[in-house]
């Protein structure tokens, strides 16, 4: 007897038939939409070898792409550490059980949502070049890694409250019953099980900071892809770099979450790995009660 999906009915031999039919014509289009920018592309001379030329020559990726590159990835990694812990704070703030501190921190995690990150870099490089808080040349460095911190450190800290809450309420209970104080508990019992729960977010979030780095581009920060289009000015291939710089990009974020997805399998092997199993002659020590002798 075949097995009956809960979620939807098994298409019949009609409707398999009829599905095939749409993936044939679907994939078709997408070839001729495919050939046709091809064929386009190929007529303004795009695909020459001359274009792609610059990039077999190693002074032109120490020139400009790596530059860009490096800008890339200390914006992003800089962000990336502030906003996990300014969202882990904040998240905690917001469980907190006085009404004032979840007020305050709700009303700074909101609006810090609200506030888009282009504006809010461009907002922060205007204040830092005013008031010369940085040296000139780190200007657009603090005001992208600024932005970033705020917006995905808030994003973080909803991703933190809504894992905690995910967590049964009865841990928290058994813990606050054998004497731990709060911060033993969100320490010890809810954090360690919420990160695991809450990794494939934090990853995405990770992402999308990575990505976000390109905005600082509109601020004349030195990133893969402005590093990429001043060489499509120098060279002439703007497309051709541009389509360069969407590789990287690709294999940053690839590579990014492919370390994270191994990251969560090894915690969750190893969580799986150290349960232990109390044995009937095992002694546990509850403060208050003698479990040996069976008094209190």
């Amino acid at each position: 007897m075949s097995a009956i999906s809960v979620l939807y009915d098994a298409p019949g031999p009609k409707a398999r038939v009829r599905n095939w039919i749409y993936s044939v014509v679907v994939a078709a289009a997408i070839l001729v939409a495919g050939w046709l920018v091809f064929k386009a592309l190929d007529e303004k001379g795009q695909w020459a070898a001359e274009k792609w030329k610059p990039f077999l020559e190693s002074q032109i990726w120490t020139t400009y792409l790596f530059e860009g590159l490096k800008g890339t990835l200390t914006a992003a990694a800089m962000s990336i550490v502030f906003a996990l812990v300014l969202g882990m704070l904040f998240g905690i703030l917001r469980l907190s059980d006085h009404r004032s501190i979840r007020i305050v921190a709700g009303t700074i995690v909101e609006i810090a949502r609200a506030i888009p990150v282009l504006i809010l870099m461009i907002f922060l490089f205007a204040v830092y070049s005013q008031y010369n808080l940085f040296p000139n040349e780190q200007l657009a460095l603090a005001a992208v890694v600024t932005a970033l911190t705020v917006y995905n450190g808030s994003v973080v800290a909803e991703i933190v409250r809504s894992g905690i809450k995910s967590l049964p309420k009865g841990q928290t209970e058994a813990a606050v019953a054998l004497g731990m104080r709060k911060t033993q508990v969100m320490t010890f019992i809810l954090l360690p099980q919420a990160v695991t729960a809450m990794l494939p977010a934090l990853v995405s979030q990770m992402v999308v900071a990575l990505k976000d780095s390109a905005l600082g581009y509109q601020i004349t920060f030195l990133e893969v892809v402005r590093s990429g289009a001043q060489l499509g000015a120098a060279e002439q291939n703007t497309f051709q770099s541009l389509l360069v710089v969407a590789a990287i990009m690709i294999v940053l974020n690839y590579t990014l979450t492919w370390v994270a997805t191994r990251l969560e399998r090894w915690l969750r092997t190893r969580k799986r790995g150290s349960r232990t199993v109390v044995g009937a002659d095992t002694s546990l020590n509850v403060p208050g009660m003698d479990i040996t002798s069976g008094k209190a």
